[in-house]
């Protein structure tokens, strides 16, 4: 009874917040002190519960450090032209009737290379939804499609915080889940694709991106050796190359490519490489700013103090009554339909899609013994479940950054048709057409710093 208080104290601290417009680090820190006071009611000593929360940061320290160098990348290829390169050419084919189709195809292209939904959505979301916007197409499908796209490099990108995170938790190989992610997902990728297809011929838009375009050959000298931090990341995530030496990799070229072919001085590259991407051109800026390290300090806390709290649940059993009423319930509806009813309710409740993957790992991992099913179901829900939430960031945050209504979440069809499939699947059949990568291909954790 006391857990299910401390839970509606903590969400209602959330959505006044989300309500007030404050940041959601202060529902935060006030969850923290409702779960470490739960702590001391349980008789441990403060001692003790620091020590859980410090095991819990401990468990996602990777991620983290992955944060940094996603900054850095993120900055370094905005400078560089990398990102304004695939744009450049990508706009080309925007023909009116196939733009929402470009936009989604585009923002899952962009977000596989940057492995993030926010920097992705205030990068390649922004040009999309101008070029749409340019062309009389409504708002409420280009955000849908936005939203759609962003979020599939989240599920599956090498670079993406919520992938890492999900194979810390799960103690499993990124690159074996990013292998049965593209097995798993090319049936959800095809049907959204069609869709917006199909809305293309219905609401066809006019206009061309011909304005758009021209921005970027004033500003960058956009050539081949500019996709060359874009290869990297192609080239290594093929070849199994360990993720920070990816990043690193990606990194130093783009900052090269910035010196050398965009001609910005190596201190004025330190610079952008820690807050951020932000060119005196004000066409060019609304576009292309962003990135840094400083750019990740927010989610870092996030990251860090709902880390925290899955130490102090996990040592003091918060939520081992919680886990018997959803082995009950994964019996009746399949372990993947229990693990999606809590990434549903997760979502709600927690407003972020970190806690909301740490609260449904937590809940849910005696549901599914194999880890890499297990960690295949996590990708396949709350993953892109938090972005249908309208007021968690995960969804608040790319629907304000591209200026599409939160309506959009309705023709998000990508988010939606993807757990549904899967639910399809594991409903027709008591064992589901899930076969785990070879398993003496690689070790175990190797992503491991």
């Amino acid at each position: 009874m006391v857990e299910l208080v401390l839970l509606f104290l903590f969400s209602a601290g959330l959505l006044t917040c989300v309500a007030a417009g404050l940041s959601i680090l202060y529902a935060m820190l006030f969850g923290y002190i409702l779960f470490f006071l739960y702590g001391r009611l349980k008789k441990y000593a403060v001692r003790q519960v620091l020590h859980f929360s410090v095991v819990g940061i401990r468990s996602v320290q990777n991620v983290l450090l992955n944060f940094v160098l996603i900054g850095m990348i993120t900055a370094a290829w905005r400078a560089s032209g990398t990102i304004a390169c695939i744009v450049y050419y990508a706009a080309g084919i925007c023909v009116p009737s196939a733009i929402l189709l470009v936009t989604f195809l585009l923002c899952c292209l962009v977000s596989f290379l940057t492995g993030t939904s926010f920097g992705s959505a205030a990068t390649i979301g922004v040009i999309c939804m101008t070029i749409a916007t340019g062309m009389g197409l409504p708002p409420l499908y280009t955000g849908g499609a936005i939203l759609s796209g962003v979020y599939f490099g989240d599920r599956c990108s090498p670079m993406s915080t919520s992938a890492l995170l999900i194979s810390e938790l799960t103690g499993t190989n990124i690159f074996r889940n990013i292998a049965v992610m593209m097995r798993t997902g090319w049936v959800p990728l095809v049907l959204p694709s069609a869709v917006y297809w199909i809305l293309g011929y219905v609401c066809p838009a006019e206009g061309n991106a011909a304005e758009i375009r021209g921005i970027f050959p004033e500003q960058y000298t956009l050539s081949l050796v500019t996709l060359l931090p874009a290869a990297v990341i192609l080239l290594f995530s093929l070849l199994k190359i360990h993720v920070k030496i990816t990043l690193g990799i990606s990194s130093i070229c783009a900052f090269l490519i910035a010196c050398q072919v965009q001609k910005i001085s190596l201190l004025s590259m330190l610079q952008i490489c820690v807050f951020g991407f932000h060119p005196e051109n004000p066409a060019l800026a609304a576009l292309m700013s962003g990135g840094g390290i400083y750019s990740m300090s927010n989610v870092f806390l996030i990251v860090c103090i709902s880390s925290c709290y899955a130490g102090i649940f996990k040592e003091t059993g918060f939520l081992d009554s919680i886990q018997a009423h959803l082995l009950k319930f994964s019996k009746m509806a399949t372990p993947f339909g229990a693990i999606l009813l809590t990434a549903v309710v997760t979502s709600i409740v927690s407003c972020n899609q970190t806690l909301s993957i740490i609260l449904t790992q937590q809940l849910c991992q005696p549901t599914i013994p194999d880890a890499e099913e297990f960690a295949s179901h996590l990708e396949n829900t709350v993953v892109v479940i938090a972005g249908l939430v309208p007021w968690s960031i995960a969804c608040a945050v790319p629907l304000a950054s591209i200026g599409a209504p939160t309506a959009s979440v309705l023709t998000a069809c990508y988010l939606y048709l993807l757990p549904l499939y899967h639910l399809c699947l594991h409903i027709r059949s008591d064992k589901p057409p899930f076969k785990s990568a070879d398993k003496s291909s690689a070790p175990q954790n190797e992503i491991e710093m």
